[in-house]
């Protein structure tokens, strides 16, 4: 009767529901484990959480497992829906045209999601007003590293609630909030709850409609981020005013590799002081460099920025170009970047469209392209 009893509540009970479950969690690790009882199928091996879950379920009344079962069936129709999976602890619902309802039935979804690293929901307008009901279910994907909102219309209760939710995930690695305008005179209370330690490596802003005073506020911030290895702050032109406070900020960020001031309306006294930071070696490990699209930045300025760059020992790309509209003539400073390239040995890539190299350089770019040991691809205008 006891082995009876054992075959039927393996084979009746335990094996569908961790079947299941195992099938609706597809990124959960899979770890072996030792059973009293031998059982077998064809199905990988669930992880201890989706075990321990199926145990527990069994032990319930049938009125709950009822329950548990409908909320399964539920959140697994939801992705089908969607067209989506929970893959390799990743919920990806980018462009995915979410609604309100979908976004409730999201908010559902994360309680059987305990060891998600990754959740994106960018490119959903409807997120706006909702993200509330997300972030007060932080504490249940405490491993979350990554989390992407570019473009779902935050509203300032969104981004407030966002910053509060930081302290439920210490694993966040990577932040998104890219396009999204209300995120322009509240970064503070959005990273406020960044501190010393955190493991954020990678913070993307762009086309934020950051002020002045959120520059301020992020050059104060960075020296706290010693992890951080990318930084976007692209198409927000109003930071301008407190990119001294930044360059500060950057000479304490020894890991950074990527820096993107995409179209921030740079200028001359501007790149005095992306140059002082440079000089000084605090940018070592920089290996991309965007500061495309600024195209107030006088002869002066680029001269003094090129005889600065051959310090980045470690840069590979370098994007200098001009906006679509905008076609100029290189000034005496691509003699000093031409110089400046014979000093980095790992740059690859620069990026100057629109910018017409002068015919007297001509001859010395050839060179370059000649030169089997250094590949070197210069994207240009064009000569004169």
């Amino acid at each position: 009767m006891s082995q009876t009893r054992k075959k039927t509540s393996s084979e009746g009970e335990t094996k569908p529901q961790t079947s299941t479950v195992n099938k609706f969690l597809r990124g959960s690790n899979a770890e072996s484990r030792k059973e009293d009882n031998d059982l077998k199928t064809s199905d990988s091996q669930p992880s201890d959480w989706i075990q321990k879950t199926a145990t527990s379920e069994t032990a319930k009344p049938l009125s709950s497992e009822m329950e548990w079962r409908s909320s399964m069936e539920k959140n697994e129709h939801f992705l089908q829906k969607l067209g989506k999976k929970a893959v390799n602890k990743c919920l990806d619902l980018n462009n995915c045209g979410l609604t309100t309802a979908d976004m409730k039935e999201m908010v559902a979804l994360l309680p059987f999601l305990p060891d998600l690293e990754e959740l994106d929901i960018s490119w959903n307008g409807f997120v706006g007003g909702t993200l509330l009901s997300i972030t007060q279910q932080m504490h249940l994907v405490s491993k979350l590293k990554i989390l992407r909102l570019g473009s779902c219309r935050l509203t300032t209760d969104d981004v407030q609630a966002l910053g509060e939710a930081f302290e439920m995930i210490p694993e966040l690695e990577e932040l998104n909030l890219s396009w999204n305008s209300k995120v322009g005179g509240n970064l503070p209370l959005i990273l406020q709850k960044f501190q010393k330690g955190s493991k954020i490596q990678m913070i993307e802003l762009v086309d934020c409609s950051l002020t002045s005073e959120d520059g301020t506020f992020l050059g104060q911030l960075l020296p706290m981020l010693q992890s951080l290895e990318v930084l976007d702050l692209s198409i927000n032109r109003d930071i301008v005013g407190s990119l001294n406070s930044i360059a500060q900020g950057l000479k304490s960020t020894s890991n950074l590799k990527v820096l993107k001031l995409h179209s921030c309306g740079l200028s001359q006294k501007s790149v005095k002081i992306l140059a002082s930071v440079i000089q000084t070696g605090h940018l070592a490990k920089l290996q991309k460099l965007d500061l495309s699209y600024n195209d107030s930045i006088c002869d002066a300025g680029w001269t003094m920025f090129c005889q600065n760059v051959r310090f980045l020992k470690e840069l590979i790309e370098l994007d200098i170009s001009l906006r679509p509209s905008n076609f100029r003539d290189c000034g005496q400073w691509f003699r000093h970047l031409l110089y400046a390239v014979t000093k980095l040995p790992q740059i690859t890539e620069i990026g100057m469209k629109r910018w017409i190299l002068p015919a007297s350089q001509e001859e010395e770019l050839e060179c370059f392209d000649q030169d089997k040991k250094r590949s070197i691809h210069f994207d240009h205008g064009g000569f004169q």
